[in-house]
């Protein structure tokens, strides 16, 4: 009895670890993952560099976007950081 009440804040602290830290950040790399996937043509996107343009095409690892001046740029998928939804 003594041992488990030795194990208990450890375990607690582990717990609280997981439903704090852990789990907010798979959460969050799914829908990141999710949304990476979705990207369909015609898109406006923002990279992690920041910059904004529009999705001219794609395949399974790349995505080209048109930029504003009319330049197309390859990324990786992964480089895109959010789709922007403009009404």
């Amino acid at each position: 009895m003594e041992t488990l009440a030795s194990l208990l804040p450890l375990i607690l602290f582990f717990a609280l670890f997981y439903f704090l830290l852990i789990r907010p950040q798979q959460k969050r790399q799914k829908a990141v993952q999710q949304m990476q996937e979705n990207l369909q043509k015609g898109d406006k996107v923002i990279t992690i560099g920041g910059l904004h343009g529009i999705i001219d095409s794609l395949d399974e690892n790349t995505v080209v976007i048109r930029a504003g001046d009319g330049s197309r740029l390859t990324y990786d998928r992964a480089a895109i950081r959010e789709v922007v939804n403009e009404k």
